[in-house]
């Protein structure tokens, strides 16, 4: 039977990051950290709400690569060798991450999606799963679809996969590494972490998952030298529950429907106004 929910990976991310976190810690934390069993929820409740959603996105791309692209040019990158796939791959998708990651920033509906995976205010590897399932699936969709449109194997778009899951526990790690002249060629844990601050200055940068010169090239890399981020988070409440956390962003656009309907009755403050809405997402 294969490895159900990816335990054996589990396990070994565990026995990896664990002892790196305790040796070369960019802060003090612990490791049984408030929040840690949302995270469990989230690693083992969204595999499957997920597999659905890659499931979707593998079948519409297909469909394109099949009917739309031009047979000779897939054809033509199906017969490309293995080695030649994976450098390919891993570029295509690190472009999509790159750019869905911006989008669900930017636009206020999809902030408050992508405001679960920042809710996280005390950063380590496990940070790196706690996310809503329409947040993976859409930077999936972003990723993936490019890649089996386009016919590459599924060998050289496994071996991305592989690569850019063992990255997001790394970029997440309470660690301090980063990597010196090539920081602005590769995403570090540095370089990420500054992504999840909550301080102003920082707040929409460092989007790429693996290529920090993505963000350099469009005007989105943030690594100040000689400082590091002192808190995480976003600035506005966030709940604390896996199933609350779950039914946050449908919370979030109804609240807002609300408050733009002139119609609807206003929840009025102690003052007698209208209460002033929460601040959506920390747009630049």
């Amino acid at each position: 039977m294969r490895d159900l929910f990816g335990l054996t990976q589990l396990l070994l991310a565990v026995l990896i990051f664990v002892p790196f976190e305790r040796l070369f810690a960019a802060r003090p934390q612990r490791i049984f950290r408030r929040g840690l069993l949302t995270d469990m929820a989230f690693l083992f409740i969204n595999a499957g709400l997920v597999l659905a959603g890659v499931i979707a996105i593998m079948t519409a791309a297909i469909l394109v690569n099949q009917s739309i692209l031009p047979a000779a040019a897939t054809q033509a990158i199906g017969d490309l060798p293995y080695l030649v796939q994976v450098p390919l791959v891993i570029l295509i998708a690190d472009l999509g991450v790159y750019w869905t990651h911006r989008i669900l920033h930017v636009v206020p509906a999809m902030w408050q999606i992508h405001s679960v995976h920042h809710a996280v205010e005390e950063l380590d590897w496990l940070a790196a799963i706690h996310q809503h399932p329409l947040d993976v699936m859409f930077m999936k969709a972003g990723a993936l679809f490019p890649l089996y449109a386009l016919g590459f194997s599924t060998e050289a778009i496994g071996t991305y996969l592989l690569v850019y899951y063992w990255q997001a526990w790394l970029v997440h790690a309470n660690v301090r590494l980063n990597y010196g002249p090539l920081r602005h060629v590769l995403v570090s844990p540095e370089f990420h972490h500054w992504h999840h601050s909550s301080e102003t200055a920082a707040r929409d940068k460092n989007f790429a998952g693996l290529f920090s010169f993505y963000d350099v090239l469009f005007g989105s890399a943030y690594l100040p030298k000689g400082q590091d981020p002192k808190a995480f988070g976003v600035d506005h409440p966030m709940p604390s529950s896996y199933l609350a956390l779950l039914a946050y962003p449908f919370v979030a656009w109804t609240s807002k429907r609300k408050r733009d309907d002139p119609s609807a009755i206003q929840p009025l403050s102690q003052g007698g106004e209208p209460a002033q809405p929460r601040q959506g997402a920390p747009l630049s």
